[in-house]
């Protein structure tokens, strides 16, 4: 296994599958589209778990099983900051440590860069439990509510 950044319009499109499991309500146009538009504005980062390409077919390359999202912040609270969008693993592919090694990724880039907090948010529902549990593994704390306003539909 390997976390690979995603480079390329191929790269997310491959994220594309993994992303859309945490984020149904999105089209893969629509995903793709807010995605390069986050690349080229935001300070962000896709990472992937890589596979390599299917031996059942030749040079077909497969869906990236695993896929965060994140961005380099500065905040008041927490100084240099970086904050992960999203976590994700197809359904299939969960609990063979794709999301964990996902997490350690991001938190080795915060260290190598000089950050001082990594930190999400999380939804809180029973399907969001085993992502918890995680968070709590990886030395994560619960440390505010996050509260939103939707101003449109």
């Amino acid at each position: 296994m390997t976390i690979k950044l995603a480079q390329t319009e191929a790269d997310l499109r491959r994220c594309l599958p993994a992303l859309l499991a945490l984020r149904p309500h999105l089209t893969e146009e629509t995903a793709l589209a807010l995605l390069l538009e986050q690349l080229a504005n935001d300070r962000f980062s896709v990472a992937f778990v890589d596979l390599g390409d299917d031996p059942a077919v030749a040079g077909q390359t497969l869906a990236a099983p695993g896929v965060v999202t994140y961005r380099q912040m500065t905040m008041l609270v927490s100084g240099k900051t970086i904050y992960i969008d999203d976590l994700s693993t197809l359904p299939e592919a969960r609990g063979k440590g794709y999301a964990g090694a996902l997490v350690d990724f991001v938190i080795d880039q915060a260290r190598q860069s000089g950050y001082q907090t990594v930190s999400l948010d999380s939804g809180q529902n029973p399907s969001r439990y085993d992502a918890h549990r995680l968070y709590l593994t990886k030395r994560f704390n619960i440390t505010s509510h996050h509260f939103s306003l939707k101003l449109s539909d």
